[in-house]
């Protein structure tokens, strides 16, 4: 299966491939945190004066950022960014509505972060499962199910594909019937354990997106196979 096309912004900010460990206070589920997603900091432009407060739901105000002035975009939900912008005097740090940014690379930031925001937002979500999908990059697919137990890597002047196999093995314990001579009684012991393969999953792969994904028969069930978005990628 080819690789999923998808409209996407240009954006050239290297991806990490570990997330970086947070406290308690700066962990939220709903929230997508980009330092977790980009090597380099994402500046947008405020173009109009708008509240900021303290937490996503804007619930408690903290000031009014100034507009014409460049910000470092720290977390985005579906409808707000985090920042620390002027107000007056001072650079508070809190939360201000996506209508108020505006990027010279792009007309339709707000939409395309939204799009990146719902992305990350499912594709944590099947992290979380342990389920692997088609259009996740390998270090998605990693963190989803661990390091493969077979590689097999083609690389060529278009890129690189292959595909990573992952085994589920379970103990499976063998037993003996002995007689006891004295009593005539029989009883079962232990014989030997075995590493016996539960399950295959095998994921292919085209320039780091996953194109298809094969269960054996004991894998089925745990449901069709998913098709998320691949990642946005930003020209900024």
């Amino acid at each position: 299966m080819r690789a999923i096309r998808f409209a996407c912004l240009l954006l050239a900010l290297p991806v990490l491939h570990a997330e970086p460990k947070r406290s308690l206070l700066d962990a939220d589920p709903d929230v997508v945190y980009l330092d977790a997603h980009f090597q380099r900091p994402l500046r947008l432009w405020i173009i109009k004066a708008a509240p900021i407060y303290s937490d996503k739901q804007g619930q408690r105000k903290l000031g009014t950022v100034l507009p014409d002035q460049e910000v470092e975009i720290q977390a985005i939900t579906e409808r707000a960014y985090r920042v620390s912008a002027r107000t007056g005097g001072n650079k508070t740090i809190g939360w201000v509505g996506s209508g108020a940014f505006a990027s010279k690379e792009d007309p339709d930031v707000s939409k395309n972060l939204t799009l990146f925001y719902q992305r990350q937002l499912e594709v944590e979500r099947l992290i979380a499962e342990k389920r692997a999908a088609i259009g996740m990059t390998m270090d998605e697919v990693s963190r989803a199910l661990g390091d493969p137990t077979k590689k097999k890597v083609r690389q060529t002047a278009e890129g690189r594909s292959g595909q990573w196999e992952f085994i589920d093995y379970e103990e499976v314990k063998h037993y003996t019937y002995v007689r006891d001579p004295a009593t005539g009684n029989v009883f079962r012991r232990l014989s030997h354990v075995t590493q016996e393969e539960k399950g295959r999953t095998t994921v292919e792969f085209e320039n780091e997106l996953v194109t298809a994904i094969e269960k054996s028969e004991s894998e089925e069930g745990s449901g069709r196979v998913k098709i998320v978005v691949p990642p946005l990628v930003f020209g900024w």
